[in-house]
């Protein structure tokens, strides 16, 4: 009997040690995230009966807001006063739904809920409130963006290099988020269906292009690839390629030749402005597949960029197992094409960490969060995210970006001179059966000491684009805007094309 006993009460106390576990564990180690989450009924009872905090543009306009309704049950609306404009970036907080975007990044921010006691009475009954966030967004670039676009499938993203500030980021596909505020679920559901279903090029309007798909960057890569070279390799900056129009893979019976067909070849110094593709794939080959995917990953490939949005995506560049034995992906790799992917964001974090010196700030929207009483509580602090190159490596780069614009492959798209522009091209096949192309640019200025850094992508082009002839002529109103915004006038580019 008393054996029996022992057992039962060896039990009883194995189940007590469980319960102050699950204890411990549901108050200190799961409370965070179980407070924060969207299915705590307090949260959702706090959305429906309290107004959520405002969203704010850098030069003050609201993106969003809570306005009161006639509803007892549901006294709030979110609404949106710039609309598609901003949704990409913004989001929404839907009934339905739940948030998405900034709305779901700050939602514990956002959402009502009790504030530090500032008096005895308030400390008896806290009140109830949200804060509201700032952001670093220009909603003038943001007009640039959309117009440039033209409607077209793409993304533009701007920063600022020396803080990583986002200053512009827009896409197309887009959407509406108003019906997505709505009480009726049947309303709700239609525009749901609507964002969340593909259109011809695959692309959902609820994900934002420009984190959350990744493009064959074309010779934007080269731009690594000469990375690479400065890093690791520095005897080839003199080596002498030979001028040639297709040259022979070694290891397979393929071939590799210009974009064109046209011939070129020289140093690393000569070949980047006119963006030769067979003098890049030698160099790749020089360089080997190692030495590649490591500066690579030092621009943060394979890497998931710390950006404050939920649903951002990782650039890809092949391992250096994977290209080991295969010669013909690092000569593809190296102007990059076969299996590298990037995103617009990665891009042109790329471009702010040549521009800034090497230093690739963390990339961010919030600029500050504050108090329902208009205190500030909390600032974005900028930080390094990565740092790819030494000061006197990025600065070469830069020289070789700006002569891309003044005798490369830039050299048409008309940016004009005393903006000092550092740039590089990109034209990507993507193997589908239409032999359509993927058209970049990036870019940073003024070259001297820059303050802006642009990526421009433009997907699913005619065989008979490049990436100076689509993308750039965005790229240029980006930079005309943004330089014009920075000097403290309204954001129009000067050129006639790129009204704001």
């Amino acid at each position: 009997m008393s054996r029996r006993l022992s057992v039962v009460a060896s039990a009883i106390l194995v189940l007590f040690l469980l319960v102050g576990i699950q204890s411990v564990y549901v108050q200190f180690v799961r409370a965070k995230g179980l407070n924060a989450s969207l299915l705590n009924p307090r949260n959702i009872t706090g959305q429906a009966l309290y107004a959520r905090g405002e969203i704010v543009a850098a030069d003050g306009t609201i993106l969003a807001q809570s306005v009161p309704t006639t509803n007892a049950y549901s006294p709030w609306t979110r609404v949106y006063p710039l609309g598609s404009l901003t949704s990409g970036v913004v989001g929404f907080s839907s009934p339905t739904y739940g948030p998405w975007a900034l709305e779901e990044e700050y939602n514990a921010d956002l959402t009502a809920h009790a504030q530090p006691p500032q008096s005895l009475a308030q400390l008896l009954a806290p009140t109830t409130a949200a804060d509201s966030v700032t952001l670093t967004l220009e909603p003038q670039l943001q007009v640039v963006a959309r117009h440039a676009l033209g409607g077209q499938d793409g993304a533009v993203v701007v920063l600022n290099p020396q803080t990583g500030a986002v200053l512009a980021m827009y896409s197309n596909p887009n959407y509406n988020p108003a019906p997505l505020e709505s009480t009726s679920y049947a309303v709700a559901k239609v525009q749901w269906k609507k964002i969340t279903t593909p259109n011809a090029h695959h692309f959902e309007p609820l994900g934002l292009v420009a984190t959350q798909q990744s493009f064959p960057p074309g010779s934007t890569m080269k731009v690594v690839t000469t990375s690479a070279v400065l890093i690791g390799r520095p005897d080839l900056l003199t080596k002498v390629y030979p001028v040639k129009t297709t040259i022979p893979l070694p290891q397979s019976n393929q071939t590799l030749s210009n974009f064109g067909h046209g011939s070129c070849g020289g140093t690393i110094d000569e070949m980047l402005p006119p963006s030769c593709d067979t003098g890049f794939a030698l160099v790749g080959m020089d360089v080997g597949g190692a030495l590649l995917a490591s500066t690579a990953d030092a621009y943060g490939f394979n890497s998931v960029p710390p950006l404050d949005l939920p649903g951002v995506q990782p650039s890809s560049f092949p391992s250096a197992a994977s290209l080991r034995f295969n010669v013909p992906f690092v000569a593809y790799s190296a102007i990059g094409q076969g299996n590298v992917r990037e995103t617009a964001l990665q891009n042109a974090l790329v471009a702010a960490a040549i521009g800034n010196g090497g230093v690739m700030m963390a990339p961010h929207l919030m600029d500050y969060i504050t108090a329902p009483d208009g205190t500030i509580f909390q600032r974005w602090k900028d930080k390094p995210y990565l740092t790819p190159l030494t000061p006197s490596e990025a600065a070469h780069i830069s020289l070789l970006m700006q002569n891309v614009v003044k005798f490369g492959t830039a050299s048409g798209v008309g940016f004009p001179a005393n903006l000092d522009v550092a740039a590089k091209t990109g034209t990507a096949q993507i193997g589908n059966a239409a032999k359509q192309l993927d058209d970049w640019m990036i870019a940073f200025a003024p070259a001297s000491d820059p303050t802006i850094a642009v990526a421009v992508v433009m997907p699913f082009q005619p065989i008979t684009t490049e990436g100076a002839t689509i993308a750039g002529p965005i790229v240029r109103c980006m930079v005309e805007g943004a330089l014009a915004l920075q000097s403290g006038h309204k954001a129009y580019g000067t050129a006639t094309t790129c009204p704001g």
